[in-house]
């Protein structure tokens, strides 16, 4: 890949970097395999033994999220009702690398990809109420552990709209004509300049990379905090458009409570967005099964 992607990194952290700075922090653990998971935009992540998983921040800009994560998490255990990774392991920067680093609760699970609608809508109670209990942390102790507040203008959808027609045209080759022709439907039809202001702690980045399912498909895991903000909830309850089949999205609401048509028509707009932004990057990375799921992702969120 070129320098100038968004996600290229400022600092790679490998294995036996990872092993080193790890051990010598924490040399409880350094008898322990290290294996790179996989990388963020962000972050890059290892598991150490399989009970214990490491985030390194790849940029500057993914500090401030690891010192918020490491503050906030810890607190909302109360309100968790699927495994999350909790914060166990303060790694400090040091000499060899200039970053504080975090070591988590590993939670085990597969990402939900090429699932039956059958087995996604069995999570639709699992996920509304998760979000219900998230979005009822009091926004205030979540400002104060420096979490940021609607930074990405979520209300805006005017100029969200036209960020995505730049990204859609992007990636159109790589859409079939019916896909690309639903999208832009539905883009036309989107008229709404922006919508009321709400404020909800979010997971902020509630999409199937950062969800994990068990043997039944079923929701048993949310992880990749570093988004946590506070904004609009329609951002986490995109997951009823481009994760749950139209069919549940009722009993979805239901459970959530008190949905009004302007948040979902924000929700709905970024179950379309997250996805079209994810395969960009997994056509620039010549993903195809994360290219698959992000365009069934698409097509499920813009159907009723």
């Amino acid at each position: 890949m070129g320098g100038t992607n968004v996600w290229d990194a400022e600092w790679e952290v490998n294995e036996e970097q990872a092993r080193t700075l790890i051990g010598r922090q924490f040399p409880q653990l350094s008898s322990k395999q290290v294996k790179r998971l996989g990388w963020g935009w962000d972050n890059t992540v290892f598991l150490i033994g399989d009970e214990y998983v490491f985030r390194f921040p790849r940029r500057t800009i993914a500090v401030g999220s690891i010192r918020m994560e490491g503050k906030l998490l810890p607190m909302l255990e109360a309100y968790m009702t699927i495994p999350y990774p909790k914060p166990l392991f303060y790694g400090e920067a040091s000499d060899e690398y200039p970053a504080p680093f975090l070591g988590y609760a590993y939670v085990p699970g597969d990402f939900p990809i090429g699932l039956t609608e059958e087995r996604r809508a069995l999570s639709a109670e699992t996920l509304a109420k998760f979000l219900r209990r998230l979005h009822e942390f009091p926004v205030q102790a979540a400002l104060k552990c420096g979490v940021q507040q609607d930074h990405r203008s979520l209300t805006d959808i005017a100029s969200r709209k036209v960020k995505l027609e730049g990204f859609l045209s992007k990636v159109v080759e790589h859409l079939s004509p019916e896909e690309s022709g639903v999208i832009e439907a539905y883009i036309s039809r989107l008229q709404t300049d922006r919508v009321e202001a709400v404020n909800a702690l979010l997971h902020g980045d509630l999409h199937f990379k950062n969800m994990l399912v068990n043997e039944n498909g079923i929701v048993s895991g949310i992880i990749d905090w570093g988004d946590l903000s506070v904004g609009h909830p329609a951002c986490d309850l995109s997951v009823a458009y481009s994760f749950l089949p139209p069919y549940v999205r009722s009993v979805f609401f239901e459970t959530y409570g008190g949905v009004d048509e302007e948040t979902k028509l924000l929700a709905r707009l970024i179950a379309v967005y997250i996805p079209v932004l994810i395969l960009m990057q997994a056509v620039d990375d010549g993903n195809e099964a994360i290219a698959a799921e992000a365009k069934s992702n698409i097509m499920r969120a813009l159907s009723d």
